[in-house]
């Protein structure tokens, strides 16, 4: 099963996401880029790979350890940038160090079991657009690839969401046969809550 590890945003704040990036795509140009699925948008915190079944109730308890360990916290989806001339992000701003000691967390935590994740370290963003591979593509394409992914993150520079409260996280399984990716949850689990003192 190819797998990964995600915070997923709640419904209102991927709705002011979405209504924020529809002008940005009329930009002429836009339409070479590869939009992401709404439904798919999620804050990975750990791209697992291919686990084999047998690896997943293991797996399943780590991350229910884990979820146990570390608290619900504030975020908020906020500002855009790229990857190169690859890819458009919105970014997440708020308590953003719980939500990389949560994925720093579930990181060593599945390397001790076994499964290894991938070798990028963690950036939260949420994965807006893509341009396809670099590969096959003339200088210039990838140079206005670059300038329309730069010309769309400038566009939600400014774009600050409201907060929300990122309380669980999920499990997910990502099919990629035909079209698009589709991610499909196989586990979830609450984040701590502690009363305060």
């Amino acid at each position: 099963m190819r797998l990964f590890v995600a915070v997923n945003p709640p419904t209102e704040a991927v709705q002011e996401l979405v209504d924020a990036a529809a002008p940005l795509r009329e930009l002429p140009g836009a339409e070479r880029l590869r939009w992401t699925e709404v439904a798919g948008w999620h804050l990975t915190l750990a791209f697992l790979g291919d686990v084999p079944v047998t690896d997943v109730p293991a797996l399943q308890d780590l991350l229910a350890r884990i979820a146990a360990e570390h608290g619900a916290h504030r975020l908020r989806l906020a500002g855009a940038g790229t990857f190169g001339d690859r890819a458009l992000w919105a970014g997440v701003d708020g308590e953003v160090w719980a939500l990389r000691r949560l994925a720093e967390a579930v990181r060593a935590g599945v390397g001790e079991i076994g499964v290894e994740t991938d070798e990028f370290g963690f950036h939260p963003h949420l994965t807006l657009a893509r341009t396809g591979s670099a590969r096959g593509r003339r200088r210039a394409e990838q140079r206005g690839a670059a300038a329309q992914l730069q010309q769309v993150a400038a566009g939600l520079d400014g774009f600050r969401g409201a907060e929300w409260e990122a309380a669980e996280f999920h499990l997910m399984h990502s099919d990629t046969g035909f079209g698009p990716s589709r991610y499909h949850s196989v586990g979830v689990w609450p984040l701590a809550r502690w009363e305060a003192p």
